[in-house]
């Protein structure tokens, strides 16, 4: 039976979309053989034969991501098995991304003509790399795409060296964006290591990839002059296999004639039939004038799908378009009629069971439920409720490692709900780990709120939550790890450095684009209740996040003009109109915000006793 999932989306944009796979066993790989297909109604269709996935040797996860230009409103994704075979996605994700995303041309190595089409075409990105510089996470860019590093993929690491640049990075208006690629990537180069005695100065820097000879392939590589101290000093050349793709790259002329400036260059390159590698090679110009150089900051190779509507493009799948059309939307029937029931046998109750306020086994669904993870296992698994997907359900072990069993010395913040620790998952993501108080029955509240509000909020600029346990009477929240801290320690009260007026000033604008989107980014608005410096955290750039959801509340109706409530939050950042009254509206959140930016300002604390009662 093929899995089909339905989704209504945007129309006339390109998207990207990342199909997960985790835990692996060499048995369920043995029994891997089914179709990713997806289609767009009227429009074309596409096919993906996943038999050859396979996770890397240090993981249990693979994904697969595609890039399409989506023109209707309905999108349909299904995974059908083969023969004897199964056929599952552990984590599904649908982004939208700029349309200058992908250009519609690109340089044809082999023809030296220009390639059209690429617009139409779907593009499975098969590697993305940050030259010399480190494995950037889905959190560093701002459409969660995942860079690696190129060392594995080297030939001769003799010949490069790793260079880097902590200035800023110019992007060109129109051309590219950090949605191109992000700062980090162009900061970050594999540059050709300098002439020795033992090395010809006429070298290449070449990197070797496993590649499929029936496809071709989109290359972009990614340029920014970041070891040059003047202007029209670095020539070199690029190669893709045994052709030329650009002669005598001339970075200060592409860039309007400025140094650290971010650009990219596409080819498409069709293999020989002999091969399956594809190789990218950078070298020096052909002038014995110029010093032998050249670069190069990222690179990203997508096959192209070469196909047209309805055509099976990859693998060896003799599946006709009518038959797998016909399964997909008899299971999408199927879904639509048990939906129906399903709400009707709901309706027909006559009350609704009243939900527990016993600290069992965390249930969003109003009831308890036993943990999926085991209580030995370090198995993680994802969970969902009425409000969509939770996230990450961790288990109690993989938190204990994470932390070093929950070290003091690795807490970096106590607060009402509970200590919070620095902590590293095994894939080196580092994390924070809120542990509250399992016999606080105020915890268990803020507890289910932050799951049930963050599960359905993102935003670059409010923090993300990972994941949860709930093992054990447990109660731990597990959010990304934030460098820098809180606003408040950098504003007064620690040996922190000072921030900058500019500083200062980004800080505050992020905070409030992350307020805002809480107030308009969902059909209610969601009332924060406990704006203030401490619940400002700041990333390794200082991009502002805000956090600590525990008492947000949803805000009022249409046909209401507040939210009667018990008052709750942080004195000296409290609405005194809300704090009287009891009658809570955005407005609440935005008079804490100002005293925000009068501490900003001053860099001193809202309420200080240590001063006179009277000056």
């Amino acid at each position: 039976m093929a899995v089909a999932i339905g989704k209504f989306i945007s129309t006339k944009k390109f998207h990207s979309f990342k199909a997960s796979f985790t835990n692996f066993s060499a048995e369920l790989v043995s029994r891997l053989r089914f179709t990713f297909f997806f289609l767009c109604t009227g429009s074309v269709g596409f096919f993906a034969d996943l038999n050859a996935l396979s996770p890397r040797p240090d993981s249990t996860t693979a994904f697969k991501e595609f890039s399409a230009n989506i023109t209707d409103d309905n999108l349909i994704l299904s995974f059908i098995p083969g023969n004897n075979s199964v056929a599952f996605v552990s984590a599904l994700e649908i982004v939208s991304v700029p349309n200058n995303l992908i250009l519609d041309t690109a340089h044809n190595v082999n023809n030296q003509q220009t390639y059209q089409g690429l617009s139409t075409q779907v593009l499975e990105t098969v590697y993305r790399l940050n030259m010399g510089g480190p494995k950037l996470l889905p959190v560093n860019d701002t459409l969660w795409r995942t860079w690696n590093t190129d060392g594995v993929y080297l030939i001769n690491a003799n010949v490069a060296k790793n260079v880097s640049y902590f200035g800023d990075i110019n992007y060109v208006d129109g051309a590219t964006s950090p949605e191109i690629a992000p700062k980090i990537v162009y900061s970050t180069a594999t540059e050709l290591a300098q002439q020795n005695s033992t090395l010809d100065g006429r070298f290449n820097v070449t990197w070797m990839f496993n590649a499929d000879r029936s496809f071709s392939y989109l290359v972009r590589m990614h340029f920014c002059d970041i070891v040059s101290k003047a202007l029209n000093n670095l020539y070199f050349r690029a190669y893709i296999n045994s052709w030329s793709a650009s002669n005598n790259i001339d970075l200060s002329t592409m860039s309007s004639n400025s140094l650290h400036t971010a650009l990219f260059m596409d080819f498409v390159v069709e293999l020989p039939s002999v091969s399956n590698n594809l190789s990218v090679s950078i070298g020096p110009s052909d002038s014995a004038s110029i010093t032998a150089d050249g670069i190069l900051n990222g690179l990203e190779i997508m096959k192209i799908s070469n196909s047209g509507p309805g055509t099976v493009v990859e693998g060896s799948s003799k599946s006709k378009l009518g038959p797998i059309l016909g399964a997909v939307f008899g299971v999408l029937a199927l879904v639509i009629v048990a939906a129906v029931v399903f709400c009707l046998f709901r309706r027909s109750k006559k009350a609704k069971k009243q939900q527990s306020k016993t600290w069992l086994p965390f249930s969003i669904n109003g009831g308890t439920s036993q943990s999926l993870a085991s209580r030995t296992s370090n198995i993680t698994t994802a969970t969902s409720g009425k409000n969509g997907n939770l996230g990450y359900r961790f288990s109690f072990v993989v938190l204990q490692e994470a932390t070093n069993n929950f070290d003091e010395n690795w807490v970096i913040g106590v607060g009402g709900f509970g200590k919070v620790y620095k902590g590293a998952l095994r894939d080196e993501t580092k994390v924070a780990v809120k542990r509250g108080n399992p016999k606080s029955q105020q915890g268990l509240n803020e507890f289910r709120t932050e799951i049930e509000l963050l599960s359905r909020l993102r935003h670059r600029h409010l923090v993300s939550l990972i994941g949860y346990c709930d093992e054990r009477n447990e109660m731990i929240l597990v959010y990304e790890y934030m460098e820098k801290g809180t606003l408040k320690s950098h504003l007064y009260g620690s040996d922190l450095p000072n921030l900058n007026w500019e500083q200062r000033l980004e800080i505050c604008i992020g905070s409030a684009r992350g307020l805002h989107y809480l107030h308009t980014g969902s059909a209610k608005a969601i009332i924060h209740r406990d704006v203030k410096s401490a619940n400002i955290l700041l990333d390794e750039n200082l991009m502002a996040k805000v956090a600590d959801f525990g008492l947000s509340k949803t805000g009022p109706e249409l046909d209401q003009t507040h939210v009667s409530t018990a008052v709750k939050g942080s004195f000296g950042y409290l609405d005194p109109e809300y704090f009287r009254r009891q009658q809570l509206t955005e407005k609440s959140d935005v008079y804490s915000f100002g005293v925000v930016l009068l501490e900003v300002l001053c860099a001193r604390p809202v309420i200080d006793p240590t001063l006179p009662e009277k000056w």
